[in-house]
């Protein structure tokens, strides 16, 4: 009975929210600015965690779930290390360095797997829920995650930054699954 009512009053505090799948035009268009800092943006932020925990990704930005703003949450921890879980905001690559390649998901692609070559090295400046202004230095994966949700911000999807033909190769993929009813 107590864990009925548990996971009744958690479902109610907290929203999973609809992750969109490419083609949605929303994904190939910039991200607005944000500029109200309030508890909307708090309660965005935090739905958008929990629906990246759900969907077992390291992040997730607004535009993946239908929201046309320059923002993305993202944990490569995966819940292990309460520091590396982080909101930004109006996100703008300062500095890149070095190559890191290697194979990509995207929540927004479900079950879709690409090489990409990204910077093994970014710095990104970004503003946190209070609208204060901090710069990230992040290495590897979180270089990698912090590029691939700023590209999300700028309208530019992982199959942006792929070769053509295997750019068209997932374009058949997924056109073969949306005949098959097997993506939304």
């Amino acid at each position: 009975m107590y864990e009925k009512s548990f996971s009744a009053v958690r479902d109610f505090l907290m929203s999973l929210l609809k992750i969109v799948h490419w083609p949605e035009p929303v994904l190939e268009t910039p991200g607005d600015l944000v500029t109200e800092f309030d508890e909307r943006l708090k309660l965005l932020a935090e739905d958008m965690f929990e629906t990246m925990y759900e969907s077992r990704g390291v992040g997730l930005a607004a535009p993946q779930v239908g929201v046309q703003k320059r923002l993305f949450v993202m944990d490569c921890s995966f819940r292990e290390d309460p520091e590396q879980r982080i909101v930004m905001i109006n996100p703008e690559v300062l500095m890149i360095e070095g190559e890191q390649s290697g194979e990509e998901g995207c929540l927004s692609f479900p079950g879709i797997f690409i090489n990409v070559n990204r910077s093994l090295r970014a710095v990104v400046r970004a503003q946190n829920l209070q609208g204060e202004w901090f710069e990230l230095d992040g290495m590897e994966l979180t270089a990698r995650c912090m590029l691939h949700e700023t590209d999300h911000c700028d309208g530019i999807v992982f199959l942006d930054k792929t070769t053509p033909l295997k750019r068209e190769l997932v374009k058949r993929k997924i056109r073969k699954l949306q005949k098959a009813g097997e993506w939304d």
